[in-house]
């Protein structure tokens, strides 16, 4: 596993990886099972982590990398302890929820799919969370905010910056 060596969080973290590697590789289909337990231990699949996967498996990158991307519970950036997902789907779109995004990316200075230099905060949008009747809807990590105005951004992620300092 020497791609990993220095690349792959901390030691703690690589034999993690590693052991569950080892558990699972006789399992047929083992592939999905390691990359979500790798993704609980790292927060997401940095290319490093990949190769390791790959290299343990006796498969390439490319067909490592290929289900990552595929699926959407898998990130190849990294998440921040305050998740923040807005929802664009046709409800929350035509109520203003692009407004939203705008002003989140504003006030935390990152884009959609970046994650604060701290650590605190990343942004994601999706397409729907089942609260249309809220919308536009904003989740921060299992906290749904509704009805939301861009005027309201600010002080709700205000909430969230004071509960980390706390």
């Amino acid at each position: 596993m020497k791609e990993c060596e220095g690349a792959c969080g901390t030691p703690e973290q690589l034999e993690k990886l590693q052991a569950v590697i080892e558990e699972s590789r006789t399992t047929p289909g083992c592939l999905m099972h390691i990359l979500q337990e790798a993704q609980g231990i790292y927060g997401y699949l940095p290319l490093p982590v990949q190769k390791t996967i790959a290299e343990g498996l006796g498969i390439s990158l490319a067909e490592v990398y290929g289900v990552v991307t595929f699926y959407s519970q898998f990130s190849l950036q990294p998440k921040g302890k305050y998740r923040v997902s807005i929802c664009l789907g046709t409800a929350c779109y035509v109520k203003g929820s692009d407004k939203i995004l705008a002003e989140v990316e504003k006030e935390l200075g990152i884009k959609c799919g970046e994650c604060t230099a701290d650590g605190m905060f990343s942004i994601d949008s999706c397409r729907c969370v089942g609260a249309c009747g809220l919308a536009p809807v904003m989740m921060i990590n299992e906290d749904v905010h509704g009805k939301l105005t861009p005027e309201m951004v600010k002080g709700i992620l205000d909430g969230y910056k004071k509960e980390a300092q706390a």
